[in-house]
């Protein structure tokens, strides 16, 4: 799993940073010790288990600037001889309303400079994805400036809970896959609140 984003304090709040923010949720989920320096970011090798099933997972945050990270996830790819199929790229998107989730299992990059560098480096599009929603920016607002941007604070409840939602889709590509955590978390919110709502109460309308 790569969370795609920019090093260095200056960026860690940022809209764009939103794939960091994912892959420390995981860390922290999976109790993991600390991030090691490996592929030109930093690295966590993790073996989460669920049901009884171990899989073995490395994250990775590529520290070559959002622009550049197709040279880390392909020093990745190369150095555990993985299928493109095998990678999740995490990353924000403007075109996603704040705060929704969107999974695709292949595709273009969508205007996205970060994961068009990584389609670029493995030399295909067939590279799942999970893009996060971070709003969209006011007509007069360039797009750079605004991905570059911390969140407003009234955003920032709604950013936390995206976050989690994320790693929580992660998790589930792991032991499921991509279809599954398509059906599950490609919804509105309201969606997902109500197939909740079902899951909780199993069918029972007393």
């Amino acid at each position: 799993m790569v969370g795609l984003g920019n090093p260095g304090q200056r960026y860690a709040r940022t809209r764009h940073n939103v794939g960091f923010r994912v892959a420390d949720a995981l860390a922290q989920t999976w109790g993991l010790p600390g991030w090691r320096g490996a592929f030109g970011g930093h690295a966590q090798d993790a073996r989460p288990t669920r049901g009884g099933v171990e899989r073995r997972v490395v994250l990775l945050k590529p520290h070559t600037f959002m622009n550049c990270s197709g040279q880390a996830v392909k020093g990745l790819a190369a150095f555990y001889k993985s299928d493109p199929s095998e990678l999740l790229i995490v990353l924000d998107d403007m075109a996603l309303p704040l705060g929704r989730l969107r999974m695709r299992a292949s595709g273009s990059a969508g205007g996205h400079n970060g994961l068009a560098d990584v389609l670029r480096h493995l030399g295909t599009d067939e590279v799942p994805r999970l893009r996060v929603g971070v709003g969209a920016p006011a007509l007069e607002t360039d797009a750079a400036d605004f991905v570059l941007s911390p969140f407003e604070a009234d955003e920032s409840s709604i950013v936390e809970r995206a976050v989690a939602q994320a790693a929580r889709a992660v998790e589930d590509w792991v032991f499921n896959g991509a279809a599954y955590v398509m059906d599950r978390y490609n919804r509105k919110p309201d969606d997902q609140e109500v197939e909740t709502c079902r899951s909780n109460n199993n069918g029972s309308q007393r």
